[in-house]
């Protein structure tokens, strides 16, 4: 098969196709012929030697945290799937590739009407961010403020918080043109990252109550303000660290506050609980899909000869939504 490989840390000029043996596929896995993936932060920092793809090193490193395809092979225990099946799901890495070998209990099946690059830009995205807002306990009623509404994840928290019957919901962006593409999707209102104290701004919208939740994919830039927006009993989850990873925290805040400050990661975990993620996204994404109530929203397309140039317009921040890989 071909498969985008990383063979030394770079740019994304390191980035080469080559030919590889297909992935061994056990008795409990499916053999995936993958039509498309997604491109993910992540990827940019393992291509930087920054975030080591989990388990043993390999001779042959290929980026790539999910998959949409069909079905070539079934494992002897693998129960509800046969070839021809369209699934989707989440990896360690391995992606970018014209197969893949999963575990059958980490696939999930795309409903009907989906695109293959629409497919592509749900699992990451969307388990993500029903993840979070689960460890977050969101109730209907409650308000949440998600940050960096352009991305895929953030995205996906607006519209899932909305059908969950969040409000207020509010974000930042960096442009103005993401945050009212945004309100498309969910957002009712939103302030530029870069400009704006969005903690004032937040404190200002609500009342001086601030918000019940935050999504945060920022981390230590945005520390001291999050918490300043949060209400009383607030919770926060932190999803990423691109404003860095470490910062000075007002327990003061925190304890008048009665605050909880929550970290996650999905590509690190152990197997059961990457399965666990997996059937909370079939049970409260899926259905939303299939009905139309929420949707996936891709950005561009790419050819996997492609893929170099796909890593340097995602680092140009200029993407609204998923970048996909086609092929």
């Amino acid at each position: 098969m071909r498969a985008v490989v990383i063979e030394e840390r770079g740019g994304p000029e390191v980035l080469r196709i080559i030919d590889t043996p297909d992935p061994g596929c056990g008795p409990e896995d499916l053999l995936v012929r993958v039509r498309a993936t997604a491109l993910n932060r992540a990827d940019l920092l393992q291509r930087r030697g920054l975030y080591p793809q989990p388990g043993p090193g390999s001779a042959v490193e290929i980026p790539g945290l999910e998959f949409a395809g069909e079905v070539e092979r079934a494992g002897a225990r693998c129960e509800g799937f046969k070839p021809g099946d369209r699934v989707f799901g989440i990896l360690t890495g391995g992606g970018y590739a014209e197969k893949v070998a999963v575990h059958h209990r980490l696939a999930a099946r795309v409903p009907e009407g989906l695109s293959w690059p629409q497919a592509a830009a749900i699992p990451e995205a969307f388990m993500t961010a029903a993840d979070a807002l689960e460890q977050c306990g969101l109730r209907p009623g409650e308000s949440v403020l998600v940050h960096a509404v352009g991305s895929g994840v953030g995205g996906a928290v607006i519209q899932l918080a909305a059908v969950s019957g969040a409000t207020p919901i509010v974000g930042t962006a960096r442009t103005p043109d993401k945050l009212e593409r945004a309100k498309e999707l969910g957002l009712d209102a939103g302030w530029l990252a870069d400009t704006a104290d969005f903690a004032a701004e937040v404190l200002a919208y609500t009342k001086k109550t601030g918000v019940d939740v935050i999504v945060d994919f920022v981390g230590a830039s945005y520390l001291e303000r999050n918490l300043r927006a949060l209400a009383v009993k607030g919770r926060m989850v932190v999803v990423g660290m691109l404003g860095g990873i470490n910062a000075d925290l007002s327990l003061a805040t925190l304890l008048a506050k009665r605050l909880r400050i929550i970290g996650t990661v999905l590509r690190s975990r152990p197997l059961e609980e990457r399965i666990a993620a997996t059937r909370l996204f079939e049970k409260t994404v899926i259905p939303h899909l299939a009905k139309g109530r929420i949707r996936p929203v891709v950005d561009r397309t790419f050819a996997l000869e492609q893929a170099a140039d796909a890593h340097r317009y995602m680092e140009s921040n200029a993407n609204y939504g998923k970048i996909v890989l086609a092929i």
